[in-house]
């Protein structure tokens, strides 16, 4: 391949390959819940593009290609909301997930003051629950998404970020 991954915040002209990468990466969690109306599948560009412009958002490339995403925004509670995180299928396994999450949390913290750092994920993801257990998450709850499927809830003191970083 010859191409190192890199991170990095997510810009305007990202928000096409974000959506496409997105919605490929999201087919493999629909079928696991035959629901394929889930979150990640109905949103709109339009959407992911005002998400972009507001929220702490980063992407992961190979070359000019986005081949990784993260969302993450300030709650009024002061945690920090983490979602759609996602890597293209074929170069899932190798840290890029963890790499991301890394650089969210980081910008959430000291550009934004999160306390907390929360994520939902499919109760039936397991590895996103393990990635997340992995990084020091803990389930503190259960919630039903607006799609109908059941989430666990996941959070960690935002002080814990020098300690997986």
């Amino acid at each position: 391949m010859g191409m190192s991954v890199t991170i990095s915040a997510a810009a305007e002209p990202d928000a096409e390959q974000i959506f496409r990468l997105q919605y490929l990466c999201f087919q493999s969690e629909a079928a696991r819940y035959g629901n394929y109306r889930i979150d990640p599948l109905v949103q709109s560009l339009d959407q992911v593009r005002e998400e972009v412009g507001a929220d702490c958002v980063f992407v992961a490339r190979l070359g000019d290609e986005v081949i990784g995403s993260v969302r993450g925004r300030l709650t009024e509670d002061g945690a920090a909301a983490i979602g759609m995180l996602c890597v293209h299928p074929r170069l899932q396994g190798h840290g890029i997930g963890a790499r991301l999450l890394g650089a969210a949390e980081k910008a959430l913290a000291e550009q934004r003051g999160a306390t907390t750092y929360r994520m939902r994920t499919g109760h039936r993801s397991e590895s996103g629950l393990r990635l997340c257990r992995k990084l020091g998450y803990r389930a503190v709850g259960r919630s039903l998404g607006a799609d109908g499927v059941e989430m666990i809830v996941l959070e960690k003191p935002a002080a814990a970020y020098a300690a997986t970083a």
